[in-house]
């Protein structure tokens, strides 16, 4: 059975109507604050791509895409999203975006092969897809925390926004966020797993970036998978640390853990690509279309991610259950025992 975490004593501080205009007011007013903030357009999105384009995300490589023929154009095969990070940095170039300039987009996706339908995990997936045009001097991890600063700004006046106008309670975000390599948590916790890090680590802090997320660690394991042909998780930062990405987690004492909001990072260039195919052992993708006009120098540099839409308007709507505030698909036991604790899924 899937994990499912309830607590019997909550009840929902919105009713159904309620919760519902409250969806759509934080999703207006982080969109609109995010795009000022980071100079970004709206754009159109695909929710299915043509297979084997080489556009698609293929996160940690070995889920199974939802597909299906299109009749019209000789049954050729289509597959729906895992993400948009590399279809954001083609539309950069081919949109004629400039430096500083970027753009975001509603990316939702379906990921049948989800293993654990939970609290904050579903089969549906929707999030503020976001790509932004930068310099080479700005390929560092310095600019990259610029970025997770402006990002934690517009979270912060979201909350405020929100609790202002329907909830009236107290803010659950700190001030200020931390930034901690995956390396130092692991020295931290040499005896917990990644996710009992992130965990203790941001129970302590409230709001953490955690960096460099993707590569070998000390231990010779992963603090977590990233594709090799988006995020640059290689590129050295200093003091013996690797990786230009990371993923932001805020604590949620409804819940008792860590909730990741964005995963995010300064894209590949041609040396970290290649150098990252060749780690992953897919060197053969470097002669797909998308990778060739990367190596071909037609794509921009970039920085760019993912912000979760329902999860953030679970955390802010004070929520147990992302199905609280999207419709999806779930388990009927686990529907029942939300119902038996009064929580009402979409």
């Amino acid at each position: 059975m899937s994990n499912l975490a309830l607590n019997r004593e909550y009840r929902p501080l919105l009713g159904l109507r309620d919760t519902e205009r409250g969806i759509k007011y934080i999703k207006d007013f982080f969109q609109d604050n995010l795009a000022k903030k980071l100079n970004l357009q709206r754009v159109s999105a695909p929710l299915f791509l043509r297979k084997g384009s080489g556009i698609n995300d293929d996160l940690n490589g070995v889920e199974t895409k939802a597909t299906f023929k299109i009749k019209d154009d000789s049954y050729s095969d289509a597959e729906c999203l895992f993400s948009l990070a590399k279809w954001k940095r083609m539309v950069l170039a081919d949109y004629g975006f400039g430096q500083g300039e970027g753009l975001y987009t509603d990316m939702n996706a379906i990921r049948p092969d989800e293993e654990c339908l939970d609290n904050l995990h579903s089969a549906y997936v929707d999030q503020w897809d976001w790509e932004r045009v930068i310099s080479e001097q700005e390929r560092t991890l310095e600019f990259l925390k610029v970025i997770v600063r402006k990002i934690y700004d517009v979270l912060k006046r979201t909350e405020a926004a929100v609790d202002a106008k329907y909830l009236h309670v107290e803010p659950m975000l700190p001030e200020e966020i931390t930034f901690i390599h995956s390396e130092d948590l692991l020295e931290m916790y040499p005896d917990l797993d990644a996710r009992e890090r992130e965990n203790r680590i941001t129970k302590e802090r409230g709001a953490v970036f955690v960096i460099g997320i993707g590569g070998e660690l000390a231990d010779k394991t992963l603090h977590d998978g990233r594709a090799p042909d988006y995020d640059d998780w290689t590129t050295p930062t200093g003091d013996g640390r690797v990786g230009l990405n990371g993923d932001i987690l805020l604590w949620y004492p409804l819940l008792n853990r860590a909730v990741e909001i964005s995963s995010m990072g300064i894209r590949v260039d041609r040396e970290a690509m290649l150098r990252q195919l060749e780690i992953r052992g897919v060197p053969e993708k470097k002669e797909m279309a998308w990778h060739r006009r990367l190596l071909d120098g037609d794509l921009p540099l970039s920085v760019g991610g993912g912000i979760g839409q329902s999860r953030l308007c679970m955390y802010f709507l004070r929520k147990l259950h992302v199905g609280e505030v999207h419709a999806s698909v779930w388990p009927e036991e686990m529907a029942q025992r939300c119902r038996d604790a009064g929580v009402m899924l979409l």
